[in-house]
């Protein structure tokens, strides 16, 4: 799989099966996401859907490999940066999907006319994610020391990424 294989189409709540087939291993293996390890299927699909989001499937033959929302980062006078949420299948991963999203994600952000996107708790430990972010033109811009438990790792920093649209 490419990134020009990779197809990104709005997600309804029709795709919640193919959706949660995607979240659901990043969700119990508690290394990226801030989200309890044993949350059901109806809290992770409603953390997904949450009002305000806009959710996105990334197909390829026509089989959701991946998912992603975007939201404004906070309202009032912050309403102006966008923020999202990437999941990238486990068996998709390394395969371009991630990086269709945010492409996508960037440009559908600007087309809302969003100023800025902000990443707010990168899991350090989540070197494919840094790695990609920084390919996308993200800065890290802040460090929060030992704010995630790691199932794996223990204690890790959080980052906080930010680019200009």
């Amino acid at each position: 799989m490419t990134e020009t294989s990779t197809t990104i189409r709005g997600a309804t709540r029709a795709d919640d099966d193919a959706v949660w087939r995607v979240i659901e291993p990043m969700i119990r293996e508690g290394e990226t996401y801030p989200l309890p390890r044993d949350m059901t299927r109806d809290a992770g699909l409603a953390h997904f859907h949450q009002p305000g989001h806009e959710m996105f499937a990334a197909e390829h033959d026509g089989i959701v490999q991946g998912t992603y929302y975007l939201r404004r980062n906070t309202g009032g006078g912050g309403s102006h940066v966008a923020n999202c949420g990437y999941v990238t299948a486990t068996e998709a991963r390394g395969l371009g999907v991630a990086r269709a999203m945010c492409v996508h994600s960037l440009e559908r952000a600007k087309a809302r006319g969003f100023r800025g996107m902000q990443f707010n708790f990168v899991i350090s430990k989540n070197e494919a994610a840094v790695h990609l972010w920084q390919a996308c033109g993200f800065a890290i811009v802040g460090r929060l020391p030992g704010a995630f438990l790691s199932p794996r790792h223990g204690y890790v920093d959080a980052l906080v990424f930010y680019r200009a649209l």
